[in-house]
């Protein structure tokens, strides 16, 4: 970004930004809603691809507000996309690795370039706040950048070994990674171009190609990612845009024989029967899924309150709670209890929210009716079995009528009941006393999920909760996020137990192997 020659925007300097970032957005915000309300095809072996029927999408901030309308693709569609994937593999696979990067690199630049404008379409079709959306879409840039510097310094993973030791022959040993083939990419709404760019720049920069499944809630932003592709110049048929229904588009794309592999993001439910489904076909073909979390907060008695109570809220409650990654559980020592439980409290309470195109609002809405159901269905549960200290109502005054805002929430509830228990992708926190760090950390690792943690309190602490918790991604004392906040290069982002089947991180050294498989070669001459 040129916002400001010594600014670097993360999602841990996104708190600070120059002026002349907000002019820009700004700028940039009237073009994208002058561009709203196109139909839009699915992107096939170069071409668009209409269908027989399409649907129509609409801002969660104004449901008055019409996105565009999408082509609804079913399982001909589907299978056209990988076919095409499948004819143009060989000849990207053949293509120099130096080549496959230079090639992705433009498409980092593209989406550079284009970050204000992409930014203001996914705040309008999300419901993320500007700044929330502008590290996003710059993040999906480092992540193609990330993976084709990794390529390039492994030397395109080939590796020589020694020659095997025999008289009268040469013998020549060799290691090297190798593509898949057609690699499927389904990708969430909350995150609808990292979350889709990461492992499409990955799968291709690793010689496979792909077939790219967009949640229909955000077909905005997969129509603006595969133009980036196309206007880079990646071959016709190396990246495939299918859009339409998870139960059939998606359905048909888990099932198809000829994928090669897949990767998901998205619920456990979901994944884990992708994982199933996907493993029951002639062979074992990678899967990576990366689920849901119910992430956890520590704070102890020594910790600085001030910074564990802002490091919570901004992780609670940022994109609306709708993160993997949101805090939504916390376990604080008695003693610190209360006064934690008012700053939280206060802190949800001063949340602008409201549209989140405009600068004043930090949380805009959930993502649909449905979210806003679950929301009202858990407020009325903790009114049952719990105390809700701050929020806890549907906000549909005014103009927040016509879209599906609710309140950030700070609560409490039973350790044995379903709200502590299941991911709820909604900004609500609920917070527990406990009588030491042991009991904290054992409670945290009882959730079958391990994707993020926080913790707060003595540093002589702290070394006891990094050897002991069960999650992939942990942060100690670290007030620009709880347990959010993870960026390439500095914070890779993997979980574990049911928050991931592969035990490794996006944006880490060791993702971009899990997109090839290994073949040994020894010539003799």
């Amino acid at each position: 970004m040129d916002t400001a020659s010594d600014f670097r925007l993360t999602y841990s300097t996104m708190f600070d930004p120059p002026a002349a970032l907000h002019e820009r957005f700004d700028a940039a915000l009237v073009q994208a809603t002058r561009a709203l309300g196109a139909d839009h095809a699915m992107f096939v072996d170069g071409r668009e691809r209409p269908a027989a029927s399409s649907y129509e999408l609409r801002s969660p901030i104004d449901r008055d507000r019409l996105i565009g309308r999408f082509a609804a693709g079913g399982a001909a569609d589907v299978d056209a996309a990988v076919r095409a994937a499948q004819r143009a593999q060989p000849g990207w696979a053949r293509t120099p690795w130096p080549e496959r990067v230079a090639m992705l690199r433009r498409v980092a630049a593209l989406i550079e370039e284009r970050v204000y404008a992409i930014a203001a379409a996914m705040s309008i079709e999300v419901g993320k706040n500007r700044m929330e959306a502008l590290g996003e879409v710059q993040e999906t840039a480092d992540l193609f950048r990330w993976y084709c510097d990794q390529f390039e310094q492994h030397d395109g993973f080939r590796r020589e070994l020694p020659n095997d030791p025999l008289t009268g022959f040469v013998s020549r040993n060799r290691t090297t990674l190798r593509p898949y083939g057609a690699w499927a990419v389904i990708a969430p709404f909350n995150f609808p171009f990292a979350l889709a760019g990461g492992p499409i720049g990955a799968a291709l920069v690793a010689g496979n190609t792909v077939v790219f499944k967009v949640a229909s809630a955000t077909s905005l932003c997969g129509q603006l990612l595969m133009q980036a592709l196309h206007e880079a110049g990646v071959p016709p048929g190396v990246a495939n845009l299918v859009s339409g229904a998870g139960a059939e588009a998606g359905a048909a794309l888990v099932e198809h024989p000829d994928v090669a592999g897949i990767t998901f993001t998205g619920s456990y439910e979901v994944g884990m029967g992708i994982v199933r489904r996907f493993a029951q076909q002639r062979w074992p073909r990678p899967c990576i899924a990366e689920m849901g979390g119910k992430n956890a907060a520590i704070v102890t008695r020594n910790a600085d309150l001030e910074r564990a109570a802002t490091g919570i809220w901004r992780s609670a409650f940022g994109l609306q709670g709708q993160k993997c990654s949101a805090c939504s559980r916390v376990l604080v020592e008695r003693a610190v209890a209360q006064e934690l439980r008012e700053r939280l409290a206060a802190a949800a309470a001063s949340i602008a929210v409201g549209d989140p195109t405009e600068r004043s609002n930090w949380m805009g809405p959930v993502i649909d009716e449905r979210a806003q159901t679950r929301y009202r269905r858990c407020v009325e549960r903790l009114k049952a079995v719990g105390r809700i200290y701050a929020g806890g109502r549907v906000l549909d005054e005014g103009a927040l009528a016509r879209g599906w805002f609710v309140a950030p929430t700070v609560a409490q509830a039973p350790r044995d009941d379903a709200l502590w228990r299941d991911e709820q992708f909604l900004p609500l926190v609920l917070v527990s006393e406990v009588d030491s760090l042991d009991e904290a950390i054992g409670e945290a690792n009882r959730s079958d999920y391990g994707l993020t943690a926080g913790f707060y309190g003595a540093p002589e602490e702290a070394q006891r909760f990094l050897d002991e918790i069960e999650a992939g991604v942990v942060y100690v004392n670290r007030p620009q996020g709880a347990t959010t906040g993870a960026w390439p290069g500095y914070q890779p982002f993997g979980g574990w137990k049911a928050s991931g089947s592969t035990g490794k991180a996006i944006g880490s050294f060791w993702y971009l192997p899990l997109y090839l498989r290994e073949q040994s070669r020894t010539i003799v001459d």
